[in-house]
């Protein structure tokens, strides 16, 4: 198995991405990388961070992209959790991801960095660190119409995206919004 083989096995589990950082643990060089970008393998898209040229896109790539941008322990927060999974009609021009550390680098215009405002639940969804639908829903309270987290909550209860403790929890906190209504 040459190191492409590796390497290439890592970014296919991966949204097509693989890190200067994975790739070194396989044996890869820093040089050999470069060798892979000038051959067309690979596309440089970040500061250590890389994608397969030929790779068949998917809905998720912006959202795994984003994440891979900001590195280790960065998630997926607020109305792009809901994005992902097409709840509360929201089409954000910016993917927020939560990091507790200092950006530095410039990242796409795509990407928003942001300081997660409590500590927050996170879990994978199709293989992405995000923050969790239901914590995501009570993040969006102020920023998305009550109509469409309302909506957000039944659609997401439909396609099994919360626990039943959670629909509770949910129900409770905006059922005074609903009676608004």
């Amino acid at each position: 198995m040459t190191h492409f083989d590796e390497i290439y096995e890592i970014a296919a589990d991966n949204y097509g991405l693989v890190t200067a950082a994975q790739a070194k643990e396989t044996g890869v060089v820093g040089a050999e990388l470069n060798r892979y970008v000038q051959d067309g393998r690979l596309t440089k898209i970040g500061h250590g961070l890389y994608k397969l040229t030929r790779y068949i896109p998917t809905d998720y790539d912006a959202y795994a992209e984003a994440v891979a941008h900001l590195g280790e322990g960065a998630y997926l927060y607020g109305d792009a959790v809901l994005a992902m999974h097409n709840l509360g009609f929201v089409n954000p021009r910016q993917i927020k991801v939560a990091t507790d550390r200092r950006v530095r680098k410039t990242l796409p215009a795509w990407i928003k960095p942001v300081k997660p405002e409590v500590h927050t639940e996170v879990v994978f969804d199709n293989g992405i660190p995000a923050q969790s639908v239901t914590d995501a829903i009570i993040t969006c309270k102020k920023t998305v119409m009550t109509d469409r987290l309302l909506d957000a909550i039944h659609d997401a209860q439909r396609q099994h995206l919360l626990y039943l403790g959670d629909f509770e929890k949910l129900k409770e906190e905006f059922h005074e919004l609903e009676d608004a209504q």
